[in-house]
């Protein structure tokens, strides 16, 4: 399960977009920013083109905090992201759902809730 998180940053910072989709399930729900995604297609659309080399950084996570029900987890990992100028240009938490596959946990549904704000869709802890 830290894997599914850590690969998540190390991929989009990375910008192997094809490796970063596989870390969601085919009906994972992303929101962000007031966006509200469903599915991978959608989540790679609206990625994709924010994430070009010139805007990439690096995301830096805490440990987080896990909790387990059978092949579903529930996890919030504060994060910030270092720009290229080595600036913290964006800090908060991700709020998850991850998923137990045959072959890896996946994100089924993630919010990312910017410093200050609260969150819209994800319980609260």
């Amino acid at each position: 399960m830290r894997r599914t998180l850590v690969e998540y940053c190390q991929t989009l910072d990375d910008g192997r977009f094809d490796e970063w989709i596989d870390l969601f399930t085919t009906d994972v729900v992303f929101t962000v920013m007031g966006h509200r995604l469903e599915g991978r297609e959608a989540l790679r659309a609206f990625i994709e083109p924010t994430q070009q080399a010139d805007a990439r950084g690096r995301h830096m996570l805490s440990e987080p905090l896990v909790d387990t029900d059978g092949d579903e987890a529930r996890v919030t990992t504060d994060y910030a992201f270092v720009s290229r100028e080595n600036r913290v240009t964006s800090s908060g938490r991700y709020h998850d759902v991850l998923r137990r596959e045959p072959d890896r946990w996946r994100i089924a549904r993630r919010e990312i809730v910017f410093t200050g704000d609260r969150p819209t869709t994800a319980q609260e802890r």
